[in-house]
């Protein structure tokens, strides 16, 4: 049972997002910057975010060339492009409002491994570049001319792309910044919220919580679970995709920095403290890893370890130090899914594996459909 005290003050908000991760919090961020009289609620169903905001690779990538050139088969090439640019507005609009060092970002440029039958997509670097100037104003993708025996890999990659705008930065301390600059604005944030049900009532939303009396309220609710958001609303049009990731122990003279994709982005890898943290090859069982259990997947992660000897470091000895998966979202194509479910309640979800980029941009478009 509730105090009197309790139900003047925890009950009734202007706006109550469900979902406390990055599009949860950056969407409570845009909500306070543009309404700061406003209240604002946070709900997070674990201890901490449960998708992949705290559990991706903290690649800060706007696509490979690879990944563009697939992303031109769904779509076309100003759909390609307006996809791009929402990458890279949506780190920027990150950056800008947690600043560089809060969040470790580095500007390091990526770099796409190629195998022999990859080497067609050096072909079609002019035409991607072309096709991305608007956005840029250069050329983002070169072949690499550091020579390959520099970065220590196996003898099936053959050649290197360079992604000059693409960086990395330090997934936890991002989260942390986002919910410390939240809170700051006033934002409430309530850990293991499980939230049961939305009913928009007309004037109101009325939200269920797990374990707790009373019905929660709000002018307006923003649904910000990405995969997760089907158990609220089951006719979205997405799917779940876990995403495996390890982290090896120190690996002394470790010969490359920065980030690297390889095989259309299904692989990634990078330099983190003298390790390489190494995710991916959901490619390779994609009816096991269409789910939102978070749990390893013994074929995955054996592939990781293979690659890592075969390709990624091979003749040097490595041991694995920690694993862990994520849960990411994805739809018929890489387009984001920003839907109005009732008048009142809104659902920004499946970003397709981009949500460092994507996110804050993402919260930002949904704050901007509230008229207060």
């Amino acid at each position: 049972m509730l105090s009197y005290w309790e139900k003047s003050s925890f009950v009734s908000y202007d706006f109550i997002v469900v979902g406390g991760g990055i599009v949860g919090f950056s969407t409570a961020l845009s909500l306070k910057e543009k309404h700061p009289k406003a209240s604002v609620l946070v709900l997070e169903a674990g201890f901490l975010p449960s998708g992949a905001s705290t559990k991706n690779a903290g690649f800060a990538c706007v696509g490979s060339l690879s990944e563009i050139l697939e992303d031109l088969k769904a779509l076309s090439p100003d759909e390609v492009k307006a996809l791009v640019q929402l990458r890279y507005e949506g780190l920027q609009l990150l950056r800008a409002r947690l600043g560089d060092s809060n969040i470790d970002y580095q500007a390091c440029t990526s770099h796409e491994l190629l195998m022999e039958h990859e080497l067609h997509y050096l072909d079609k670097i002019v035409e991607v570049n072309a096709l991305l100037d608007p956005i840029f104003n250069s050329n983002i993708f070169q072949e690499s001319r550091v020579p390959l025996s520099s970065f220590g890999f196996g003898a099936q990659v053959k050649s290197l792309i360079q992604n000059k705008v693409e960086g990395s930065i330090h997934t936890g301390k991002m989260m942390k910044r986002l919910i410390l600059k939240a809170q700051v604005l006033g934002v409430e944030y309530k850990t293991s919220a499980k939230v049961i049900s939305i009913e928009d009532e007309g004037n109101e939303v009325a939200i269920e919580v797990e374990n707790f009396d009373e019905k929660l309220k709000a002018k307006k609710v923003f649904i910000c679970t990405n995969a997760f958001s089907k158990t609220l609303l089951p006719d979205l049009d997405l799917n779940p995709g876990r995403g495996q990731v390890l982290v090896t122990k120190l690996i002394p003279d470790l010969k490359f920095k920065g980030i690297y994709h390889f095989d259309g982005g299904y692989y990634y890898f990078r330099e983190i403290d003298g390790r390489i943290l190494f995710g991916g090859g959901r490619n390779i069982d994609f009816e096991t890893e269409n789910t939102t259990t978070l749990a390893l997947n013994e074929k995955i992660q054996l592939d990781l370890e293979a690659k890592l000897r075969e390709l990624i470091i091979p003749n040097t000895p490595f041991k694995i130090d920690m694993r862990w998966s994520g849960i990411m979202a994805f739809g018929p194509n890489k387009k984001i899914l920003v839907e109005d479910i009732s008048e009142n309640v809104i659902a920004g979800v499946r970003l397709g594996g981009m949500g460092v980029a994507i996110g804050s941009k993402l919260g930002l478009m949904l704050a901007n459909k509230v008229k207060y």
